[in-house]
C-alpha cells in the first residue's frame, strides 16, 4: 500500500488551493446576499456588516490552517491596527484627491446633505465587502497564482479578474471594469506584497469605497454606493471626467491618483527583495510582514 492510500488526506490536498477559492467566492457571494437582503435596516446593518466582516476573517484563519496546514502570517494581529490605519489614510486621501480633480475639471454640480446613520450603515457595508474581497483576491488568488507565475503574473491575473468580477453590477461598463483593474486591482495588489499583509489593503479598500459611498455619496463600482451618506454629490458631464454610470473608479483621475501608491508600494516591495519572479522564489527570504 503506498503512502498516499495509507493516507487520504495527502490525495485531497492536491485540490486545496480550488478548495480554498471556491469557499472564498461563496462566503463572498454569501456576504453580499446578506448585506443585499438586510438593506435599510439603519445602525443594524453596520454590525451585520462589521458581524459579516469578522466571520469572514475566522474562515479565512480556519480554512488556511485545516487546509493548507500553515500559520497565516498575512493576518498578524500584530500588524492589525497599524497596517488598518495606514491603509484607510492612503484609501480615503486617494478618494478625495479623485473628487478634488472631478470637481477642478468641472465635474461637480453641487452637494446637498445626507445621513449619519445612513453613513453608519453604509459603513458596515463597505467593512463587509472590504474583507471578502481581499481575502478572496488578495489573500487567496493573489497569493497562490504568485507561486506559479510570480509577482508580476499575480498582479495582472488577479487585476483582470477583480475587473471582471465587477462586470455584473447595474451600472458596469468595459471601460469600468478596466479602470479598476487598473486603479484597485494593481493598487490592492502592490499594498500587499509591499507589506506581505492583507491589513493594508483592508483598509485602503474600506476607505476608499467608505468615502465613496458613505461620505460623497457616489456611485461605487456601478453599484448603489449603500444605505446612505453624510453627503449627496451631484456630478455631470464627460464620463471621462465623472466616471459616468459606474461611478468616479470610471474616472481617468481615479486611475491616475492610484498610480501614485502603486508605484510607491511596488518600488517598496522591489527593495525589500519581495517581489517574486516567474516560477521561482524571491531572491532573498524576507516575506515576513512589516512591523
Amino acid at each position: 500500500m503506498d503512502s498516499q492510500t495509507a493516507n487520504p488526506a495527502v490525495g485531497w490536498r492536491k485540490f486545496r488551493f480550488p478548495l480554498l477559492i471556491v469557499a472564498m467566492a461563496a462566503l463572498m457571494v454569501a456576504a453580499g446576499a446578506l448585506n443585499s437582503a438586510l438593506t435599510g435596516l439603519g445602525v443594524l446593518e453596520f454590525a451585520i456588516g462589521v458581524g459579516t466582516a469578522a466571520a469572514a476573517l475566522w474562515c479565512y484563519l480556519r480554512l488556511s490552517r485545516v487546509v493548507e496546514q500553515r500559520p497565516v502570517a498575512e493576518l498578524s494581529p500584530a500588524n492589525a491596527r497599524a497596517g488598518v490605519l495606514r491603509g484607510m489614510a492612503i484609501g480615503a486621501a486617494a478618494f478625495v484627491a479623485t473628487m478634488l480633480l472631478v470637481l477642478i475639471f468641472g465635474g461637480v454640480d453641487g452637494f446637498s446633505g445626507g445621513s449619519f446613520w445612513g453613513f453608519t450603515a453604509t459603513a458596515g457595508l463597505m467593512a463587509s465587502v472590504a474583507v471578502t474581497e481581499e481575502l478572496l483576491f488578495r489573500g487567496v488568488l493573489f497569493r497562490i497564482v504568485e507561486r506559479w507565475l510570480g509577482t508580476w503574473g499575480a498582479l495582472a491575473l488577479s487585476a483582470i479578474l477583480f475587473g471582471v468580477a465587477h462586470l455584473v453590477n447595474p451600472g458596469a461598463s468595459l471601460w469600468g471594469a478596466l479602470a479598476i483593474a487598473v486603479e484597485a486591482g494593481l493598487m490592492l495588489g502592490a499594498a500587499y506584497v509591499a507589506t506581505r499583509t492583507l491589513w493594508l489593503p483592508i483598509g485602503l479598500h474600506f476607505a476608499w469605497n467608505l468615502a465613496e459611498g458613505g461620505v460623497f455619496g457616489t456611485t461605487v463600482s456601478g453599484a448603489d454606493g449603500g444605505a446612505g451618506s453624510l453627503l449627496h454629490t451631484l456630478l455631470s458631464g464627460p464620463d471621462v471626467v465623472t466616471g459616468g454610470a459606474f461611478g468616479p473608479e470610471a474616472s481617468i483621475f481615479a486611475v491616475l491618483v492610484c498610480a501614485v501608491p502603486t508605484v510607491f508600494f511596488l518600488r517598496s516591495a522591489a527593495r525589500r527583495g519581495r517581489i517574486v519572479p516567474l516560477r521561482g522564489r524571491q531572491s532573498r527570504s524576507d516575506t515576513s510582514p512589516v512591523r
